[in-house]
């Protein structure tokens, strides 16, 4: 599986080479093609885990690839929701509204055709 932010991890191999090589070749070409959940499962968990951890940098990347792997808005939405109620009201709304972000960003490149 190509890691979903490619372009800004190749930049960091000027400064951190073995870890783009193990984030390449662990992370994303064994952890993710493991057979015990699905890609859109352990894109919900990901998500999940970045929103939790509050680590916001991270999650256009991987909110944009649940959506490429088969989560609906509404679900990723029900899923910020509820880990409002877990993880913080504003790791949630941080969420949101990098989920905004990578929304009008997709919308938007859709209109341009």
């Amino acid at each position: 599986m190509k890691r979903p932010s490619a372009r800004k991890g190749n930049e960091l191999k000027a400064v951190v080479p073995t870890l783009v090589e193990l984030t390449d070749r662990v992370l994303y070409e064994d952890v993710w093609e493991r057979p015990g959940l699905s890609k859109r499962d352990r894109s919900l968990v990901t998500i999940a885990a970045l929103i939790s951890m509050y680590r916001p940098e991270q999650l256009p990347a991987h909110l944009g690839l649940a959506l490429d792997n088969g989560l609906t808005k509404e679900e990723i939405g029900e899923a910020i929701a509820h880990l409002a109620f877990y993880a913080s009201w504003p790791s949630a709304i941080s969420a949101s509204r990098k989920f905004l972000e990578v929304v009008e960003e997709r919308e938007a490149k859709e209109k341009e055709g």
